[in-house]
């Protein structure tokens, strides 16, 4: 059963369905133009990793960067919105841009963040120790 749409990366959204995720630019994207001018998508069996651009919308108020919310092996475009760009604006969430086979979960990037955090306070501890070693040392 298809997941509802979720957010990434401020202007995107996804569906996963199985191990297929459908990508599309959603609402707020659409508040920061007014013109959509072109469209440029991955190919049909192109790899993409997640947080990497792989593909870019040209609007009236300049490029906007495309990104996939996972890796993974692009399996269908949306060539209906190649060659009408103005539909993703009509039903953004109708009008997906392509659609990616991958056996990876989507991970927050909070998530990912609070993971580097905790690294970071593993390694001034470790620094804290180092330096009480070394003050030892210095001390005999």
């Amino acid at each position: 059963m298809a997941e509802q749409y979720r957010n990434f990366m401020g202007s995107f959204w996804f569906q996963k369905e199985d191990n297929i995720y459908t990508v599309g630019l959603n609402e707020d994207a659409l508040e920061t133009f007014e013109k959509i001018e072109s469209l440029d998508l991955p190919s049909e069996n192109e790899l993409v990793e997640n947080e990497v651009v792989c593909g870019s919308l040209e609007t009236d108020e300049g490029p906007i960067d495309i990104y996939a919310p996972v890796s993974g092996n692009v399996i269908e475009i949306n060539s209906t919105v190649i060659e009408d760009p103005t539909l993703i604006q009509d039903d953004p969430y109708d009008a997906w841009l392509f659609k990616i086979e991958s056996d990876e979960d989507y991970v927050e990037p909070d998530e990912e963040d609070e993971d580097d955090e905790d690294d970071e306070d593993e390694d001034e501890d470790l620094d804290d120790e180092e330096e009480e070693w070394e003050d030892e040392d210095e001390e005999r």
